[in-house]
């Protein structure tokens, strides 16, 4: 495998380097906060890290090597990083952020604020973020990440100097993941489009068989739906391997986070903890439950977003479309539901799967959203006519 440097990582973006290397090297005229948007797995964070490297790498006699590589590790003594893993960023976190971001650079010319995650702060959390966007000290940049510019405040929104990414080309990804991964070709090209270019996805895909058998039952619901019983059965199988999932991925750092807690406070042998010491252990255990919440959320949106896509294949058929299916090894399923339904049932399909996502996002019960989306899925007349 080939070396991969940090702009390696953006494929397909070029544009949106091209834009950060010239404010930096215009550092004169830098604009104070930034918004960096795309979709999921183009590169958001990626190109914030990157950016905040050019700064930080400023003035340094190894041309900025070191800088780099601490920037890279989160540990720049003049880089404060903010990215939640539950679901909301709390008011707290962005006003540790904001005390930090009034110190002068200690090693550096710059100060570089990320927040990975700016599309989860509530409005009034935003707003404390605000006066330190609207009067930064004049050598502190903030870089806030988000899907879209329509996920944060518009005061913010008007404050930043916007860089929008793109979703990159698949073809672009299957390279990357054989330039940098060693993945073969093959198994490349079609993780790639299952994945829908998320770079983050396809990685995971190509590593892991039994995250591709997971897609897979995901992709088989449709067809196995063939009434309301079938339909509950299949919403509360998927709701029940998201949660087994969630809590595969979040077990071990909940343990060794308790482990580290109770050993800090002196209580490692067990026993009964006094009312002061209790109340930390409480407070972890809520903020490992939002974080099993946001983890089992996360791995029911990319199940609905694997469905939109077989979905969309459904409907590229049924319009005769000439486009490659981002579902090629699942073309007879594929095809047997273009052949049993409508453009426009495949449309309401697609509508009901937006809607479940839309109040996943909006803290429905899981069970419920899934539920009612199976409901949809649910073979009817063709209404031919």
């Amino acid at each position: 495998m080939s070396a991969v440097t940090q702009w390696d990582e953006l494929t397909g973006q070029d544009e949106a380097v091209r834009v950060v290397e010239a404010a930096a090297a215009a550092s004169d005229t830098l604009a104070h906060s930034w918004l960096i948007t795309g979709p999921p797995g183009s590169g958001r964070s990626t190109l914030a890290y990157a950016f905040a490297a050019l700064l930080l790498s400023q003035g340094e006699e190894d041309g900025g090597a070191r800088a780099r590589a601490m920037v890279h590790g989160r540990t720049h003594p003049d880089l404060s990083a903010l990215a939640t893993d539950r679901v909301v960023i709390t008011m707290d976190e962005v006003r540790r952020l904001v005390a930090a971001s009034q110190y002068s650079p200690s090693v550096g010319l710059w100060r570089v604020v990320v927040i990975e995650d700016a599309d989860r702060m509530a409005e009034r959390t935003s707003n404390v973020l605000l006066k330190a966007i609207e009067e930064p000290p004049g050598r502190t940049v903030w870089l806030l990440c988000a899907p879209s510019p329509q996920d944060v405040v518009v005061t913010i929104r008007s404050r930043s100097r916007s860089v929008a990414l793109r979703v990159p080309p698949p073809d672009a990804v299957a390279q990357l993941l054989v330039t940098r991964d060693g993945v073969a070709p093959e198994l490349a090209a079609v993780v790639a489009r299952a994945a829908q270019s998320h770079i983050g996805v396809a990685r995971r895909l190509a590593r892991d068989p039994e995250a591709r058998a997971r897609r897979d039952q995901v992709l088989a619901i449709p067809g196995e739906i063939r009434g309301v019983g079938d339909a509950v059965l299949a919403a509360g199988e998927l709701v029940e391997v998201s949660q087994a999932e969630a809590k595969s991925s979040t077990a071990d750092r909940d343990a060794a986070e308790r482990a580290e807690l109770l050993r800090s406070l002196g209580a490692e042998g067990g026993g009964t903890l006094p009312p002061a010491l209790r109340a930390q252990v409480n407070q972890l255990e809520k903020d490992q439950k939002r974080r099993a919440t946001r983890a089992q959320r996360d791995v029911l949106d990319r199940a609905m977003v694997d469905l939109l896509s077989l979905y969309r294949d459904v409907l590229t058929i049924q319009l005769g479309a000439q486009v490659e299916l981002m579902n090629i090894e699942h073309a007879a399923q594929v095809e047997d539901l273009a052949a049993a339904s409508t453009p426009e049932q495949t449309l309401r399909r697609m509508d009901a799967i937006g809607v479940a996502r839309t109040r996943l996002a909006g803290n429905v019960a899981p069970l419920l959203a899934v539920e009612a989306m199976a409901l949809a899925l649910r073979p009817q007349a063709r209404q031919l006519g």
